[in-house]
C-alpha cells in the first residue's frame, strides 16, 4: 500500500479515538515511518523489524512539570510495513491494527508501562 493511503488510514483511526482521550493528549505529534530502524529495535531488545508496530517517543505526560514547558512535541510513531503484515498475518483490517497501535502509544504517552498497557487490553 501506498504510504498516502496508509497515512489516510492512519487518520481515521486517529479521528475514531475516544473524546475523553484524546482531550488529554498533548504536545504530541503522529508520523509514520516504513520500518523502525536498527537502533531502535537493538536499544528496545526486538530482534525482528516485524516485532514493533509503533514507538512513543517523549516524556510522558506523568514525568512533567510546570517547568516542562517549551518541549520538542513528543512523537508516536506508526511503522507501516510492520503493521501492514501484522493485519495480514492475524486476519485483522489495517483500521483495526492501527487503532489498537495508536491506543498503546497514547498510553505510554499517559505514562502507563507495558504491564499496566497489557492488563488493560486484556493480554494478561
Amino acid at each position: 500500500m501506498d504510504r498516502r493511503r496508509f497515512e489516510e488510514f492512519a487518520e481515521e483511526a486517529f479521528d475514531a479515538l475516544p473524546e475523553e482521550l484524546l482531550g488529554y493528549v498533548d504536545n504530541c505529534v503522529f508520523v509514520v515511518e516504513d520500518w523502525p530502524d536498527a537502533e531502535t529495535l537493538e536499544a528496545m531488545g526486538i530482534e525482528s523489524r516485524d516485532g514493533l508496530l509503533g514507538l512513543y517517543q517523549g516524556a510522558p505526560l506523568t514525568d512533567r512539570s510546570v517547568h516542562s514547558s517549551g518541549l520538542l512535541p513528543d512523537r508516536i510513531v506508526l511503522y507501516q510495513r510492520p503493521i501492514e503484515r501484522y493485519a495480514a498475518w492475524e486476519g485483522l483490517t489495517l483500521f483495526e491494527v492501527i487503532y489498537d497501535t495508536l491506543v498503546h502509544e497514547v498510553g505510554h504517552h499517559f505514562g502507563l508501562d507495558e504491564d499496566e498497557l497489557a492488563r488493560l487490553e486484556g493480554w494478561e
